[in-house]
């Protein structure tokens, strides 16, 4: 493993899509990361900014390459879609020191296969510190599990759990579809995956976890949004906890995470206040014997990149917040 002061030799496999070029936009400023190779089959040969346009500030020798030497890396990122990472790993002979981080679900819910460990920072850092291997959450599954890891923890909900939440369009990738054109996503809602979103297997085996004995259904309705980037999740539960008591609740929770904070329940919550940064903010409320609480993320950055960068900072034993104090866009 690299000494801190030594940079950690990156590769990125799936460089192309939305969660490569937020990786690659993170890592080229991270104190302790040296951006070795940068992976694309359609893209190979091409310079980075032909694709991330935003980039044009980079080196041109900066390219897309067709394959990734991995005996001269500390580290992958696999980034492309759900199931390439399976077949990359079944496909490539790793070196013994060599740490993996999936941004697909491939190995989300079973985890432990191939000792993967789930990367929820803010509930197995431990875990994570001591991973080879890392399964980034999902960004649904990230910003719900946030809003609810507080309460399962200490054995508080007893009752159903209702999710409603909301994502930009960049949360469906990079390849365009008939859901993500401007013309029909553009002043546009509408409902997918009602109760049956894939993230609900991983959210359910982290509350699991946490409290084994919660058996309660989820309900989860997720929406797609008619902006680009972030998730503004809605949950709420039966509870007959008072607004005093919620924050202490999640504030005690959260007290040693650097990108978790807990907002007052008379205080404004709203996408902007983290777009562009690696934050989670919550609030909690209670109204009429029901818990409601608010999680917002940046889909791309704390929902996936920001997440594994996170996540790596852990695994190489550097300051956890290493590239990640960004700022939101505010207005």
């Amino acid at each position: 493993m690299p000494s801190q002061t030594e940079a950690i030799k990156i590769g990125i496999i799936g460089a192309a899509g939305y969660t490569g070029g937020e990786l690659i936009r993170l890592l080229v400023t991270h104190p302790n990361a040296d951006l070795r190779v940068l992976q694309s089959q359609s893209h190979a040969g091409q310079a980075v900014h032909a694709v991330h346009r935003d980039l044009y500030h980079l080196d041109e020798s900066l390219i897309f390459a067709p394959q990734v030497e991995l005996d001269e890396l500390d580290l992958i990122f696999l980034c492309g879609g759900h199931g390439s990472s399976t077949q990359y790993m079944n496909s490539h002979v790793l070196p013994n020191h060599l740490k993996v981080i999936d941004l697909s679900q491939d190995f989300r819910y079973h985890a432990d296969h191939r000792n993967f460990v789930y990367g929820l920072p803010e509930l197995n850092r431990e875990a994570i510190r001591q991973a080879r291997f890392i399964a980034n959450p999902g960004c649904f599954a990230t910003a719900i599990q946030l809003a609810l890891l507080p309460f399962c923890y200490r054995g508080l909900i007893r009752s159903p759990i209702h999710i409603h939440a909301i994502t930009g369009s960049t949360g469906a990738g990079q390849k365009p579809s008939s859901t993500t054109h401007f013309s029909w996503r553009q002043n546009n809602l509408s409902v997918y995956k009602l109760f049956e979103h894939q993230h609900l297997d991983e959210i359910s085996k982290s509350l699991s976890q946490l409290d084994p004995d919660y058996n309660d259904e989820i309900f989860f309705v997720p929406v797609r949004g008619c902006f680009t980037r972030g998730i503004f999740a809605s949950l709420y539960f039966a509870s007959d906890l008072e607004n005093a008591e919620l924050s202490s609740i999640v504030g005690d929770y959260y007290q040693n995470h650097p990108f978790s904070f807990p907002l007052p329940h008379d205080h404004t919550l709203d996408l902007k206040q983290v777009v562009g940064t690696n934050l989670a903010y919550m609030q909690a409320q209670s109204r009429k014997g029901m818990v409601h609480i608010s999680c917002v993320i940046d889909n791309l950055i704390k929902g996936a990149a920001g997440q594994a960068v996170q996540n790596m900072n852990l695994m190489f034993d550097i300051p956890e917040t290493a590239g990640l104090n960004l700022r939101s866009v505010a207005f």
